[in-house]
């Protein structure tokens, strides 16, 4: 049985050793830890093991408080004590922004971090009916299958959203269609909390007559989704609440449906924003860009400020939500917001939306490749660039550095998703 030290953590939290001139990457080690290991996947360049003892502990590991940790897929740092889950997150946007971009930041950015557990305002629950495990599951896949985790309670969700976990799965054992119904989505708002039903068949009366006392004795909302996101209506109650996220610092409140993205985390979104209105610093009379503008994150923020911002997004159907929220919080006459599919951005497409005094960029995992590489020579001093993948930024960061001429003054990690491997950052480019 080899034995080896873990010198860090991978994207994926896995301990990283060396094993023969191979990297070795052990499921649940922490840095520093002497441990024993099995290798269960054998590549040419490294394998892939599960700790079989831990020889020598770390410090910072701690016991789990999900009872599912190791088997729910949903989590996969809860051994390691929350402060040192932010500092190795840190440790591995450095490293990706040197290996991948031969870039070091010029100042590293306080980490953005909060409550460790209850956080997760929005979920994507798979169930299933599963004889032989006991009935109806609800909850994350396993980890690295395709099975639903036997899930009776979740801390990283709000402590209310868990307590239904056990009554939801007791709820569609009983409907008619608790074999045709394989997804429920979670999204928690200021005033209320709605479950979206994946239904693949239409449900009868007496279903009808179940969820309105699951949703009258819980307090829940119930949306129905017979096909597609833009088939989801609401079920019951009908009464005047609606979903909706604050950002207290700018006097906006952001409206969304159910099944449109906000970030998961409504705490650390609102530091988060406030960080990037700090880098940004816009100003009145400036003429502002947010790319993949969402419904309007980071936009009405800019725009509150007195500056004007057009907002791009590639989906229409956020473009009107985000137009309605900038009505609504009284900023219309700041905003202006257009669809473009920004993973096709050329030169030409970017100089025809006109010079701008600042840029703010906030694209998924898949970065902003084309973007970047189509600003020209008169693209903004400044750029603001909030990231989900490490990976992507660093790719981005490296065209911007040695391609563009901007400096990559600052960056830092954003703890948007505590307990796991996901790690959200923002980093500052300047030119000058």
């Amino acid at each position: 049985m080899p034995a080896g030290i873990i010198e860090s953590l991978d994207h994926e939290a896995r301990g990283i050793t060396r094993l023969e001139g191979k990297t070795v990457f052990v499921e649940g080690g922490l840095p520093g830890e002497r441990v024993e290991y099995s290798c269960y996947r054998k590549k040419p360049t490294y394998e892939i093991a599960r700790i079989d003892r831990v020889v020598t502990p770390s410090a910072s590991r701690v016991e789990p408080k999900c009872p599912h940790f190791g088997v729910c897929g949903g989590c996969s740092m809860q051994h390691l004590e929350a402060s040192a889950q932010v500092a190795a997150k840190q440790r591995l946007l450095e490293a990706n922004l040197w290996h991948l971009g031969r870039l070091v930041a010029g100042q590293i950015y306080a980490p953005i971090h909060g409550a460790p557990w209850g956080y997760r305002f929005r979920a994507r629950l798979s169930a299933r009916l599963v004889p032989k495990k006991g009935g109806m599951l609800i909850g994350f896949h396993e980890r690295k299958s395709s099975y639903v985790a036997d899930m009776r309670q979740c801390p990283n969700l709000p402590p209310h959203v868990s307590d239904l976990l056990v009554p939801l799965r007791e709820l569609v054992a009983a409907l008619s269609i608790s074999t045709a119904m394989p997804q429920i989505e979670v999204a928690v708002g200021e005033t209320m909390t709605a479950l979206v039903l994946r239904i693949l068949e239409p449900i009868n009366a007496a279903d009808e007559g179940m969820l309105r006392d699951f949703a009258d004795r819980h307090g829940i909302v119930f949306y129905l989704q017979p096909k597609g996101p833009a088939s989801v209506y609401r079920f019951y109650p009908l009464d005047e609440r609606r979903l909706s996220y604050l950002l207290p610092d700018y006097g906006i409140e952001h409206a969304f449906s159910p099944t449109e993205f906000t970030q998961v985390n409504h705490a650390i979104n609102r530091v988060l924003v406030r960080r990037a209105m700090t880098l940004l610093d816009p100003q009145p009379g400036e003429r502002i860009v947010n790319m993949f503008c969402g419904l309007g994150n980071f936009t009405l923020p800019i725009a509150r400020s007195g500056a004007r911002v057009v907002g791009i997004e590639g989906s229409p159907e956020l473009v009107r939500r985000a137009a309605e929220n900038a009505a609504a919080n009284g900023l219309a006459d700041r905003v202006e917001y257009s669809v473009a599919n920004l993973f096709e951005t050329t030169p030409e497409s970017l100089a025809a939306l006109g010079r701008f005094d600042k840029m703010l960029i906030d694209p998924p995992r898949e970065g902003a490749a084309e973007l970047v590489k189509a600003i020209g020579e008169d693209g903004p001093p400044r750029i603001v660039y909030v990231s989900c993948s490490p990976a992507t930024l660093a790719r981005d960061a490296a065209i911007l550095a040695h391609q563009k001429g901007y400096r990559l003054s600052g960056a830092g990690v954003v703890n948007m998703f505590p307990n796991t491997s996901h790690v959200e950052s923002i980093a500052l480019f300047e030119k000058g």
